[in-house]
């Protein structure tokens, strides 16, 4: 599909309909922050990693009316009570979120030529939540220059093919265990009712296969299971909360098995790269944690890693779940699933693919954390092109403190 953009829609609905419409992964890392680094001061950073079909600058007078409409915005009732509701949320912090609202002071909005440039700064408990927001914004703003109606029957199209493939696929013989896929498109959306049909036609047709969304709003409103444990910022935020940074995984695994004490059991593994976490990833917490989540990198070498580890520790990966959500379709998911089903349990995110799959040119945007307490922080991808970091001497210092070396062809973006 390569209509051309045209000028953006007058007195179009706002993007943002719901606080309460953000990833759940969100909401634990922010419950896990405030009750243990309530002060911690922050900034994120927008980016876009590919080349858009026109300057995202143009779109900086409707992004600053979409951070106005959510600065104004606060939790409904009915989602504070779903919240509670959630047995690993707890009742603090959802005291805290009746309370919350956005800091308009504490984001601001730019342009570098074409860039669009967006920062957010202020304790991390007021600007972490900022990020998902902001990254559907601009997507439902860029996409909304395109002509609507044959991109949604494009989608429609494209859609009914996964969901017949999903049939398809369901008169294999299965493994060990079933197949089953969440939808993690919240952030990088072609539209908030696109993924909204895309999620209702998927528990419509496919229940069997669709097991959740982590989109607490849909969530909610479909009676589905919210999906989602930690973000890289999460185990990010601990290089520079005081510990010797060669334990900051260490200290924030621990932290978060205090605050969790057995539920949201997925670890995320690429911070700093597999082999730098497995070798943090003892004995202790391999029996603590339900399972991995992989997030870039080649995913059978990473998961043929994890079982390895978990085989060298005498735990049955049986008991474990290995959880893929960097990039995937379904051909792709399908593959990972045939070749680990009989030796581990496995779940498949998928995202983009499912809530922006309409024929036009996807947009690569992040919103990274760069900076904590003063002090930079970085994650080092085991994918070329995704570190991210502002610091060249900090990230050289935490190159060499963790062994990395950097995926051929990566370049820091």
């Amino acid at each position: 599909m390569n209509s051309a953009p045209s000028a953006a829609p007058s007195a179009a609905p706002f993007a943002v309909r719901s606080l309460l419409e953000n990833d759940l992964y969100k909401f634990t890392m922010w419950q896990a922050m405030l009750h243990r680094h309530p002060d911690a001061q922050t900034e994120y950073v927008f980016a876009c990693r590919n080349t858009p079909a026109y300057p995202l600058a143009e779109l900086k007078d409707e992004v600053e009316r979409e951070l106005d409409h959510l600065c104004s915005l606060s939790f409904r009732e009915e989602e504070l009570n779903y919240l509670r509701g959630l047995r690993f949320i707890k009742s603090d912090f959802v005291d805290f979120l009746t309370l919350f609202r956005f800091q308009r002071k504490f984001i601001r909005v730019e342009t570098d030529g074409p860039a669009l440039r967006i920062v957010a700064t202020g304790p991390q408990v007021h600007v972490m939540a900022f990020e998902i927001f902001v990254l559907y914004i601009v997507n439902e703003l860029y996409f909304r220059r395109f002509p609507q109606e044959p991109a949604i029957e494009e989608g429609r199209k494209r859609l009914a093919a996964k969901i017949a493939m999903l049939k398809d696929f369901g008169r294999e013989p299965l493994g060990r265990q079933p197949f089953e896929f969440f939808d993690f498109g919240v952030r990088r959306r072609f539209s908030g009712a696109w993924q909204e049909e895309v999620v209702a036609t998927l528990a419509r047709e496919v229940p069997e296969f669709f097991k959740g969304t982590s989109n607490v709003y849909l969530a909610m409103k479909y009676n589905l299971v919210p999906i989602g444990t930690m973000a890289h910022e999460y185990l990010q935020s601990y290089q520079a909360f005081g510990v010797r940074l060669r334990d900051f995984q260490k200290a924030a695994l621990e932290d978060w098995v205090q605050e969790y004490r057995g539920d949201l059991g997925t670890a995320l593994t690429d911070v700093v790269g597999m082999d730098a976490f497995l070798a943090d990833f003892d004995l202790y917490f391999a029996k603590l944690f339900d399972g991995l989540r992989h997030d870039s990198g080649d995913p059978f070498e990473w998961g043929e890693k994890a079982l390895a580890h978990y085989a060298k520790l005498r735990i049955d990966p049986m008991t474990k779940r290995m959880v893929f959500s960097d990039a995937l379709d379904f051909p792709k998911a399908f593959a990972l699933y045939r070749h680990f089903r009989d030796r581990t349990l496995t779940g498949f995110g998928i995202g983009t693919n499912l809530s922006n799959d309409t024929g036009h040119k996807t947009l690569n945007v992040v919103m990274k954390l760069v900076t904590c307490n003063g002090q930079p922080v970085v994650k080092l991808s085991d994918s070329p092109g995704k570190t991210m970091a502002t610091d060249e001497t900090f990230l050289a210092y935490l190159r060499q403190v963790f062994g990395y070396v950097e995926p051929q062809g990566a370049g820091q973006q």
